[in-house]
C-alpha cells in the first residue's frame, strides 16, 4: 500500500469518520455533550469531595459554596473538551472539504483544548497543564521509539530524570525559595527533610543544649510487676540508646537538634514507616471487597515485598540526603545551598525501589516550572505570556492525536479515560481512511481496545437507536 505524505488529503467525510452511527453532525455532537456532562460531573465530584475530607474538619457554608462552584466550574471544562473537539472536527472538514494527518485530530483538539481550559479558574490551569504535559511527554516519547528516532530504552532513565530533577527542586528548596514559588513539591520537601535543610539567616542552636535537652527523664523508682519486666528493661536499653544517639556530636553549622547520626537515622525510620503505612491504607482500600470475602489474602498481601516499596524508597531518599549533606559540611567546613545537588544525585539512587514513569516526568515538569519562574525572576529569560495555556493546548492535541492516529503509544490509563468521558464512540470512530499514512491506525485500535479490555462496539448511554 502507498504511504501518503502527512499534508496529503484522504477523502473522508465527518460521516464516515468522526460519527458514523448518525449522519447528524449536530446529533452526534450533542450526544458527546450529555455523555462527557455526565462523566466529566462524576470524576469533579469525587475530586472535590475527597478535598473536602482531606481538609479534617466541618466544612462551613463558605466552602460548600466554593466547592459547588468549583464542581460546576470544573465540570465545564472537562465538557467543553471532549464537545469542543466533536464541533471542531465536523467543522474543519467542512471548511477545508477534507482531512489530512494535522487537521484528523491535532488541529481540532487544539482549538478544543483552548476553548476549554479558558473555561476553568486560572488558578488551575497550571496545575492542570503539568498533569497533560506529563502524559503527553511520554506519548512524545513512545511515538519517536515507534519511528525509531530514538533508543528503544535508556538504562535506568527513569531514576536519571527523577535524580537531576529532584537535586535541582532540592537546590531551590535549600535557597528557600518556596515562599517565592509557593508550590506543594516544597511542602513534601519540608515534611520528608524538615527545616535544617533550608539556608536561613538564624542561629544555630547550642551543641551542648541540645544534649542537655535530650537527656531522658529519670525512670520511676517504682517497681513494676514481674511479668513486665523484661518489657520494661527493653524500654530502658532502647531510651538510654536513642539518648547517647542523640548526644553524639554533629556539625556547628548542622540546624538539626541532635546529633547528625540520629538526624540521618530517625528521618529515614521515620519517612520508611510513613511510605509502609500508605502501601497498607492503599491495599485496604482497593482490596477491602476481597479480603472480606477471603480473609486467607491478608497474609499474601500484607506480608509481599511490594508493600515495603515506597517505604523503602522513602526512608533510604531521606536516610540518604541527609546523611550526604551533613557529611559534606563536615568535610568542607562550611554550607552552602549547591550542595543540595550532590546529595539529591546520591539520595535519588533509592528511586531504584519506586521507579515509575509517572512520578519521574513529574517531577521533571515540576524542576522545568520552578527553573523557568526562576530565569524570569533573574531575567535570564522572558516572560511568554499565555504559555501555560500553550502548554495544555499543545500537549492536550498530542494525546488527542495519539488516541485517534497511534493509540498504541498513548498511556492504556488515559485511553480508558479517554473511553469513558466519550460513552465509547472513540472505540468506533471509523479511522479506516488513515491507514494510508502507514500507522496501520485500525490495527492500533483493535490492540488498544483488547488491552484495555474495552469492546470495539459499545452501548451508548444515551440516544440509543
Amino acid at each position: 500500500m502507498q504511504v501518503l505524505s502527512k499534508c496529503s488529503s484522504v477523502p473522508v467525510t465527518c460521516l464516515e469518520y468522526v460519527h458514523p452511527w448518525t449522519p447528524s453532525c449536530g446529533v452526534a455532537s450533542a450526544e458527546f455533550l450529555v455523555v462527557a456532562l455526565q462523566d466529566s460531573f462524576r470524576i469533579y465530584m469525587a475530586v472535590y469531595l475527597l478535598s473536602l475530607v482531606m481538609r479534617g474538619r466541618v466544612p462551613t457554608l463558605g466552602d460548600l459554596r466554593r466547592t459547588i462552584r468549583g464542581l460546576m466550574q470544573s465540570t465545564a471544562f472537562l465538557t467543553m473538551s471532549a464537545f469542543s473537539y466533536s464541533i471542531f472536527l465536523c467543522a474543519l472538514r467542512r471548511a477545508l472539504g477534507s482531512y489530512n494527518f494535522y487537521t484528523a485530530s491535532y488541529i481540532p483538539a487544539f482549538m478544543a483544548a483552548f476553548c476549554a481550559i479558558l473555561v476553568e479558574r486560572p488558578s488551575r490551569r497550571g496545575l492542570l497543564s503539568l498533569y497533560v504535559a506529563n502524559v503527553a511527554s511520554e506519548t512524545g516519547w513512545n511515538i519517536l521509539k515507534s519511528r525509531g528516532l530514538v533508543p528503544v530504552s535508556l538504562p535506568h532513565g527513569q531514576i536519571a530524570i527523577f535524580g537531576v530533577s529532584t537535586a535541582i527542586l532540592l537546590y531551590f528548596y535549600r535557597l528557600n525559595r518556596q515562599k517565592d514559588y509557593k508550590d506543594s513539591m516544597f511542602d513534601v520537601f519540608r515534611f520528608a527533610l524538615g527545616e535544617s535543610e533550608v539556608m536561613k539567616a538564624q542561629e544555630v542552636p547550642a551543641i551542648e543544649g541540645a544534649r542537655r535537652e535530650s537527656r531522658p527523664r529519670a525512670m520511676g523508682s517504682r517497681s513494676p510487676a514481674s511479668t513486665y519486666n523484661v518489657i520494661q528493661m527493653a524500654l530502658r536499653a532502647y531510651v538510654n540508646v536513642i539518648s547517647r544517639v542523640k548526644n553524639l556530636s554533629k556539625h556547628e553549622l548542622c540546624r538539626h537538634r541532635h546529633s547528625c547520626l540520629y538526624n540521618m537515622l530517625s528521618g529515614g525510620a521515620r519517612m520508611f514507616s510513613i511510605g509502609v503505612g500508605i502501601q497498607v491504607l492503599m491495599k485496604v482500600l482497593v482490596q477491602a471487597r476481597r479480603l472480606i470475602r477471603k480473609p486467607s489474602l491478608a497474609r499474601r498481601t500484607f506480608l509481599s515485598k511490594d508493600i515495603l516499596k515506597l517505604g523503602c524508597f522513602l526512608g533510604e531518599f531521606t536516610l540518604l540526603y541527609k546523611l550526604s549533606s551533613c557529611l559534606l559540611r563536615h568535610a568542607t567546613n562550611s554550607d552552602k545551598a549547591a550542595f543540595a545537588i550532590p546529595s539529591g544525585l546520591i539520595a535519588s539512587v533509592a528511586f531504584a525501589h519506586y521507579s515509575d514513569n509517572t512520578i519521574a516526568l513529574y517531577i521533571m515538569w515540576k524542576m522545568l516550572q520552578t527553573s523557568y519562574n526562576w530565569g524570569i525572576e533573574k531575567g535570564y529569560v522572558p516572560k511568554v505570556p499565555g504559555f501555560t495555556v500553550f502548554l495544555y493546548c499543545a500537549s492536550t492535541a498530542l494525546l488527542f492525536h495519539a488516541a485517534t492516529m497511534e493509540p498504541m503509544n498513548l498511556r492504556p490509563s488515559y485511553w480508558k479515560f479517554l473511553h469513558s468521558i466519550s460513552g465509547g464512540r472513540i472505540s468506533v470512530m471509523d479511522r479506516s481512511g488513515f491507514n494510508v499514512y502507514g500507522l496501520a491506525t485500525t490495527d492500533q485500535i483493535e490492540q488498544i481496545s483488547k488491552l484495555c479490555k474495552t469492546k470495539a462496539e459499545v452501548e451508548f448511554r444515551i440516544f440509543d437507536d
